[in-house]
């Protein structure tokens, strides 16, 4: 009888073997395997992070993405989808990640998950060639008219890190340093990408300078650009994480930030 009964305890244990294995902390915590391949939706309308070029996709945004594919060995097809429901659609499961000039915010971070920026854009601060800066202080800046967009961000970081300047709100950064070309305002603050364009034109060549940036790491500015994913991809994530880190060590990434943008973007 003892014998049968052994036989009988050994055939259940067996039996249940894959069940209990389930129950393990180890296979509660398996990370979901990866695509494959791996759909990356840009919108194709933001040059230069993305926009379309003999009906591809094309950009900055384009040309990172498929270096990180690379690195990671991964398989992936970049997919176009219009900015108005792009994080929907990725909770929906039409793509896996989202690489669309996409800030991260506390409210889009409730919603999704980020890769660490791969992409912060500074703001800086431009004023007419004939204006005397040698160094660039909120102390310096003190009774100077600064020129701003008024709904951006650089509002509050002026009110709250240079007290004593006077601030010029304008419905467009344009319009702001068309007053700094006519004398009215001494500097402006925008986005460093924004016053590159505006610089590269003749009359803003011929006028302004750029004076100096933000220091990076300020946190009424953001935090820069990430790869959307899905809530518990983490594998997906630490592979575009860990292919990241690789093309900024070896160079990679900054000879194609070069081939967009006129300055770091790290």
């Amino acid at each position: 009888m003892s014998r049968l009964l052994s036989r009988l305890l050994l055939l259940s244990l067996l039996a249940a073997g894959p069940a209990l294995a389930e129950d393990t902390p180890a296979a509660q915590q398996a990370p979901a395997p990866l695509p494959s391949p791996v759909r990356i939706a840009t919108e194709g309308g933001h040059p230069p992070f993305n926009y379309v070029e003999d009906g591809k996709p094309a950009g900055f945004e384009v040309e990172l993405a498929q270096a990180l594919c690379a690195e990671a060995k991964l398989t992936c097809t970049l997919v176009l989808h219009q900015w108005d429901g792009i994080i929907k659609g990725l909770e929906a499961g039409e793509y896996d990640a989202i690489m669309a000039a996409m800030a991260i915010t506390p409210k889009r971070a409730a919603r999704i998950a980020f890769t660490r920026p791969y992409l912060r854009i500074p703001f800086a601060y431009v004023a007419r060639r004939d204006t005397s800066l040698p160094t660039l202080s909120p102390a310096l800046l003190r009774g100077r008219t600064i020129g701003v967009a008024a709904h951006g961000p650089q509002v509050a970081f002026l009110e709250q890190r240079v007290p004593g300047a006077e601030i010029r709100t304008f419905d467009s950064l344009a319009d702001a340093t068309l007053d700094l070309r006519a004398g009215r305002v001494d500097v402006v603050l925008g986005d460093k990408l924004d016053l590159a364009t505006f610089l590269s034109r003749p009359e803003g060549e011929a006028c302004c300078r750029f004076v100096g940036d933000v220091p990076a790491g300020e946190p009424l500015l953001g935090e820069g650009f990430g790869i959307g994913l899905r809530k518990g991809d983490g594998a997906l994530r630490a592979a575009f994480e860990r292919a990241l880190a690789a093309l900024v060590a070896d160079g990679r990434y900054d000879r194609i930030r070069a081939k967009f943008i006129p300055f770091d973007t790290k």
